[in-house]
């Protein structure tokens, strides 16, 4: 009988799959996935797959969020803000490469399930709010990256504008790597074969 994936089988199929940045490969060896995924959905944590969570939602799949991750270009001084927390494994990897994370999730009872999932792998450096996603967090404005995985048809004008005057600057003049990923372009850019391969970020305010 075939044995399971593990968490550096993982790691290496975000390799495959082209992912190049080296902190982020490393943060897929240090955070268990198994801690982020339903119980019941254990053995299939290290499998490169969405899973089904509560009120009908899923998970992101690993490859796709390693790219919405990479697309940031993190560097580890920046304050990101997270649109769909989820079960908050996509939280603790950008903890590794960021220097805080606000993220903002829809429902109470997933909000509580990241926390707790985030505080057994030891992170220190994120807060989770229950909130609309659509509107952002202003309170805490502004960030120096966003990622939107939460189901918008494009950025909401709002998020976007929670970027640092600075980067909403380098978006203007397209000096800079554009600093919002968002899952919608990346799903769309999987669908075309002749971008792969082919670095794109997204600006605002699509998604």
């Amino acid at each position: 009988m075939a044995s399971l994936p593990t968490q550096e089988d993982l790691a290496r199929e975000m390799a495959v799959e082209g992912v190049r940045d080296r902190r982020l490969l490393e943060a897929f060896r240090q955070v268990p996935r198994a801690l982020f995924v339903p119980s019941q959905l254990i053995e299939h944590a290290y499998v490169d797959e969405p899973l089904p969570i509560e009120h009908r939602q899923v998970t992101t799949q690993p490859s796709l969020l390693a790219k919405m991750i990479e697309s940031l270009s993190l560097v580890g001084d920046e304050k990101v803000l997270e649109i769909g927390t989820g079960y908050g494994f996509q939280t603790a990897l950008m903890s590794r490469l960021a220097s805080y994370v606000w993220s903002v999730e829809r429902f109470p009872d997933v909000a509580r399930r990241a926390r707790g999932n985030l505080a057994r792998d030891g992170v220190r450096n994120v807060t989770v709010v229950v909130g609309d996603g659509s509107a952002g967090l202003p309170e805490q404005a502004p960030f120096d990256a966003i990622l939107v995985s939460a189901a918008y048809p494009s950025v909401p004008a709002p998020i976007a504008e929670q970027l640092g005057p600075g980067v909403r600057e380098a978006l203007r003049g397209a000096r800079l790597p554009l600093l919002i990923a968002a899952s919608n372009a990346f799903r769309s850019r999987a669908a075309c074969p002749r971008d792969r391969g082919r670095a794109r970020r997204v600006s605002r305010p699509r998604r």
